[in-house]
């Protein structure tokens, strides 16, 4: 009985080490993954600022372009150069970002575009103005930039969803709940900052 007794606790351990084993590697492998897909989070949000911060930073080229023509209305002008001082006044940090703070970036980015917008509607009444090489040159990069801005926005979607699904599905849940992995928020469609704005006319 005692031969017994002493070979059922040996199988025991070892099948408690066997699970220990297998807990462990599953542990890392889980975490490492998270950290892996959060970094990709990381790394895509960093290229939406940049992307950000280059439209941002076209404008004062045209607001000297702008201001060179005296009849242009300057209170269009003056919207602008505001929403651009807002929206760049405005920083996330990606590890701890929350839907507010992601709201509330590409509210004040919804509105720089806004202005744009607008501003440029009005060039349209200002042939010579709409005709000016400076303009031009603004007007061709910041399509650009656009273009750039919905990639990057969509590009950061993707990774933010692959990081979600892989920390809530189960098992990884419980070890996202227990490394204090979070949810990261989206780019919503509905508010269209990532959207490039037809504000030129052929």
């Amino acid at each position: 009985m005692r031969n017994k007794g002493c070979m059922s606790a040996g199988t025991i351990g070892i099948a408690l080490l066997v699970i220990a084993v297998l807990v462990f590697f599953w542990g890392k492998n889980g975490y490492n993954s998270f950290v892996a897909k959060e970094q990709t989070v990381n790394t895509k949000w960093s290229n939406v600022e940049t992307v950000y911060q280059k439209r941002a930073n076209l404008i004062p080229n045209l607001e000297r372009t702008v201001k060179s023509y005296s009849q242009f209305e300057q209170e269009t002008l003056t919207k602008v150069i505001e929403a651009r001082s807002k929206a760049t006044s405005i920083t996330i940090d990606p590890t701890n970002m929350t839907e507010a703070d992601l709201a509330k970036f590409q509210a004040a980015q919804g509105a720089l575009s806004g202005t744009l917008s607008k501003l440029m509607a009005v060039v349209e009444q200002y042939p010579n103005l709409k005709a000016d090489q400076q303009y031009l040159n603004f007007q061709r990069e910041y399509i650009a930039i656009e273009n750039s801005i919905r990639s990057e926005t969509v590009y950061f979607n993707e990774a933010a969803n692959d990081y979600n699904i892989t920390i809530k599905s189960f098992p990884n849940n419980i070890l996202a709940n227990f490394t204090n992995f979070k949810e990261k928020p989206t780019f919503k469609a509905a508010a269209g900052a990532e959207n490039a704005p037809e504000v030129f006319t052929n």
